[in-house]
Order: C-alpha cells, then sequence, then structure tokens
C-alpha cells in the first residue's frame, strides 16, 4: 500500500468535509480553533437529530402494528424504541465534545482528518438508520408485514453497532488530544 501525497491527503479531507457540509447545515469544520467546540456540538446535534427523526417513525410503526393484527412484534419494537431513546441521548449529552481536545494549541492536521471522516462516518451511519426505519414504516403502512420481524431484528443491530461506532469517536477525539 502506498503512503499518500500530502496533496492526497488534503483532497481526500476536503471531500469528506464537503460531505460533512452538505448534509449538515451549519458544519464548517474543525479547522479554526475557535470553532472547533461549535462544529462537534453542530455535529452531535445533527446525530441526535437524525436519531430522533428515525425514532419518532419507529414511533408511528409502533402505533400501526398496534391497530393491525400483528401484536406479537410489539414487545420489540417497545424494546428498539427504549434503544434509540439510550442512544440518542447517549450522543446528545456526550460531554468529550468539550474536553481538552478543543482546547489544544496545535493540532495537526493528519488529526484533523481522522475527525473529518469519523464524524462523516457517523453522519452516514445516522442517515441509514433513519432511511432503514422509515423503509419499515412504508412497509407497515402498506400492511405487508411479513418481513417485519426480521426487518426489526436488523434495524436493532444497527443501532447497536451506531452506538459502539459512536463510542468509537471518543477514542478518536482521545487520540486527537495526545497527538
Amino acid at each position: 500500500m502506498s503512503k499518500k501525497t500530502p496533496l492526497q491527503r488534503v483532497e481526500e479531507s476536503e471531500k469528506l468535509l464537503e460531505k460533512i457540509m452538505l448534509v449538515v447545515p451549519g458544519f464548517s469544520g474543525y479547522k479554526k480553533r475557535e470553532q472547533r467546540r461549535e462544529a462537534d456540538k453542530i455535529i452531535r446535534n445533527f446525530l441526535h437529530s437524525k436519531l430522533q427523526e428515525a425514532r419518532n417513525d419507529l414511533q408511528d410503526v409502533h402505533t400501526a402494528v398496534a391497530k393491525s393484527e400483528q401484536s406479537k412484534e410489539l414487545d420489540r419494537i417497545d424494546k428498539l424504541l427504549a434503544v434509540f431513546d439510550r442512544v440518542s441521548e447517549r450522543v446528545n449529552h456526550a460531554s468529550y465534545g468539550y474536553s481538552g481536545f478543543f482546547d489544544a494549541i496545535k493540532i495537526e492536521e493528519p488529526e484533523l482528518d481522522r475527525m473529518i471522516a469519523f464524524d462523516t462516518q457517523l453522519v452516514d451511519g445516522t442517515k441509514g438508520l433513519a432511511e432503514r426505519v422509515k423503509s419499515i414504516k412504508t412497509e407497515v403502512d402498506a400492511e405487508r408485514f411479513e418481513n417485519l420481524g426480521e426487518s426489526l431484528s436488523e434495524l436493532r443491530k444497527a443501532v447497536e453497532d451506531f452506538d459502539r461506532t459512536f463510542d468509537e469517536r471518543k477514542e478518536v477525539i482521545a487520540g486527537v488530544e495526545v497527538g
């Protein structure tokens, strides 16, 4: 595997940054020291918002399933709603966004690149969760319940994967602090 040139690294970082900027309103990056706390807050607010959007759609699924004859899935949906609530609140109240990372005097470009790449992954993850729930909602609204159990299981795994990935963000920030 060849090592990337500085120009290639900058171009790759700029592409990821542009991707986040297109998706997350108000995000302008981590490059300027005074913007770092605000950038972190904007990212976490976006993630929380997308998780809440997915959770609200899942609540609609719960309501539709309760009105149908598919009530055997209600307990599974209730548990999934609780997972969404827990993960969403963890994202919303994560305190490490205000850690020493954002007060550091000098942060090297590769470290900022890692933050941008990681946040891009998280933004894509929440968008994917929201899309999965919308797909389930569409199926339930059309009274197509045959794949509901499997879809709920896959959604639960996806939410838990996102939760683990969000935990890794703390490690990425901690790694940046050290650098």
